[in-house]
């Protein structure tokens, strides 16, 4: 089965990005780049340090604007509606399309505060909602029963595994519909990255996921299409299982397997 066959009959496209190009000044990060990622499922973003990867993804809730001067053509779909249109509200944006990045940041604060502050920032304020939405986010990212009896204790003393769900759990407290996950096991041990697999396995039921990963096997552990990025360009994007085992592409094989470059 191919793509097409395979959308055509299975899926919703949640996002479709149509000829996206995107400029950092002068430098073009990413060329007309054109794909979809689907509802309730997992999309991996792979290619070599440099190719746009992590571009790619920071396009479709706009936070690359926050540090840096940007200029992007084409669209960004979210529900058929253009995020880059005057009218989008960033904040509500960046509510429903929810990041998690490289490296875990939890806020100096408490655990419940981590998890709380999004709910806060939009305007909760009833503690009884608070609590239930606390430990509804820390259940759905596997943390609920390691932290329930230290809610008020220092995030900065968990592990790093257990950081990088809390954040996690962060992003899922204000009800996202994507998440997108920006190399969220780089720098986690392979027990933590294991537990961060199995995460992403179960939140795909709930949420449309896209992940950029440097690691091969991740991606074809945890994700049901790949995308693959050299110089801006997406050279090949298909489901993993034909990625990884038929591509189309004789660079798309080389990369995969080792012998690119």
């Amino acid at each position: 089965m191919n793509i097409e066959q395979d959308i055509k009959e299975n899926q919703k496209t949640k996002i479709k990005l149509e000829n996206v190009s995107f400029y950092y000044g002068k430098y073009r990060a990413l060329d007309s780049v054109s794909m979809g990622f689907y509802e309730c499922k997992v999309t991996a973003i792979i290619g070599p340090s440099g190719c746009g990867k992590s571009t790619l993804i920071k396009s479709v809730n706009r936070i690359s604007e926050i540090t840096n001067e940007v200029i992007i053509e084409g669209k960004v779909l979210l529900d058929n509606k253009n995020v880059y249109d005057r009218d989008v509200d960033l904040v509500d944006l960046r509510r429903r399309v929810g990041m998690v990045f490289q490296r875990p940041n939890p806020f100096p604060k408490s655990i419940y505060d981590n998890v709380a502050f999004g709910p806060r920032l939009y305007g909760m304020n009833d503690r009884k909602r608070l609590d239930e939405i606390v430990e509804y986010s820390l259940t759905k990212s596997v943390l609920w029963n390691e932290v329930k009896d230290r809610l008020n204790h220092s995030a900065i003393g968990l592990s790093g595994g257990q950081q990088q769900r809390l954040c996690i759990a962060r992003a899922l407290a204000v009800d996202p519909e994507v998440l997108l996950m920006d190399e969220p096991c780089s720098a986690l041990d392979p027990t933590a990255t294991a537990r961060i697999e199995e995460l992403i396995e179960d939140l795909k039921k709930y949420y449309t996921i896209v992940i950029v990963t440097h690691n091969m096997q991740q991606a074809a552990r945890v994700s049901d299409y790949t995308g693959f990025l050299l110089n801006g360009q997406l050279i090949e994007y298909n489901i993993t299982t034909k990625i990884f085992t038929n591509p189309d592409k004789a660079v798309t094989e080389d990369y995969i397997t080792g012998r690119f470059g």
